[in-house]
């Protein structure tokens, strides 16, 4: 078989120190995971198998088909519901995962009139869905304002010149994968209201961990009824799998019909159902698990350390350390000592932007987080 280009592919990133491989890391201290606040580990899952309510026995493994043909189920339904009415929504639709939600969404919104504006550090599922539509998309500088109404001027002016009926779309993070900052979402709605802009917010680093309840940034800031669609994904702080986005009755209808990770997929299992719905029902009672890892998230950005650290309020906390092979080595040194902590390299972020990725989660104790401190100062 000739894979002689696979090859040259490959070695391009072996030379860049960038080549990604998979790893398993036993018997080490989590500071990596998006498991925020411990339900797929914790003994909450005890909970889960003894409770009737969430009894796992007599549930498929399999779905049988996509939604729209043998997979949809009571159950989806009125799980839809719950999430719904949690976020405050008139409507809810399951996805397969937070990937699948943005490029499900994102690929079919705009037409060729459309505007999609981003912010630049958006996760790639994002840009992803975005250069799977036909709407011209442009970028904006990372949470500023001043870019974004730039660029959304720019957007309307030209619908206005050419004289189409033209939508304009705003897509952000409200907590940002990469660097655990949060986007000054009551700005951008204020922003999107005024210029009849459409704002899509994926939540999926907020939801369980910010907000009374853990239901996100957007209720938090009571923002969420000025979005047309918000994104919720279940594979970090709710322990499980899947995704779902929230927004009118109109948007899910039209999401069902168009959006095609949704159309041509195999449905989530009604074992995936029942850990989201799970999640939904733990979440308003885990005000301790929340107090606890904002006092880590306190603890870490008073810490003086060698290298900078990125400016976050969240349980993403970034140590930038510059060059693949430098932070690659520094991470190895820190797992050396038995925390797993993992480098994030270029080309997942920019060249000079290579960091330490450390999250905090709620079952990491006071004095795990600073043995790992004292291996960064």
């Amino acid at each position: 078989m000739k894979e002689a280009f696979l090859e040259r592919k490959l070695e391009e990133r072996r030379k860049e120190g960038a080549l990604r491989q998979l790893t398993i890391r036993e018997e080490m201290t989590d500071f990596c995971s998006n498991d925020y606040l411990g339900l797929a580990r914790s003994s909450r899952k005890n909970d889960f198998n003894k409770s009737p309510q969430f009894s796992l026995e007599g549930l498929s493994h399999g779905s049988t088909g996509s939604r729209l043909l043998s997979g949809n189920s009571a159950m989806a339904e009125s799980i839809e519901s719950i999430i719904a009415n949690f976020h405050d929504a008139p409507a809810a639709l399951l996805f397969n995962s937070g990937y699948d939600a943005n490029t499900g969404i994102l690929s079919v919104l705009g037409r060729k009139t459309d505007y999609i504006l981003y912010d630049k550090l958006s996760h790639a599922s994002i840009r992803d869905g975005i250069r799977l539509g036909y709407a011209t998309a442009w970028p904006f500088e990372h949470n500023s304002i001043s870019s974004l109404i730039s660029k959304i001027q720019h957007a309307r002016q030209s619908i206005q010149n050419a004289g189409i009926d033209g939508e304009i779309f705003v897509v952000t993070e409200s907590v940002f994968s990469m660097d655990g900052d949060i986007a000054p979402l009551e700005e951008i709605a204020d922003i999107c209201g005024r210029y009849g802009a459409h704002l899509v917010v994926d939540e999926a680093h907020a939801l369980g961990v910010i907000g009374e309840r853990g239901e996100g940034c957007c209720q938090q800031h009571n923002v969420h009824a000025k979005c047309f669609a918000r994104i919720y994904t279940y594979g970090k702080a709710a322990g499980a799998h899947g995704a779902a986005i929230v927004g009118s009755t109109l948007l899910r209808e039209y999401l069902l019909n168009f959006a095609r990770s949704f159309i041509y997929t195999t449905a989530l299992p009604p074992v995936s159902l029942i850990a989201i719905k799970h999640a939904y029902e733990q979440f308003p009672e885990m005000l301790k698990e929340r107090i606890h890892l904002h006092k880590l998230i306190g603890i870490f950005r008073d810490a003086v350390l060698v290298h900078e650290k990125l400016d976050s309020n969240t349980a993403i906390q970034g140590v930038i350390l510059p060059g693949n092979d430098a932070v690659r080595l520094l991470a190895e040194k820190i797992q050396d000592a038995g925390f797993d902590v993992r480098p994030v390299m270029y080309p997942s972020v920019p060249k000079g932007k290579e960091r330490l990725r450390i999250v905090l989660h709620a079952y990491n104790t006071t004095e795990e987080l600073q043995r790992l401190i004292g291996h960064l100062q």
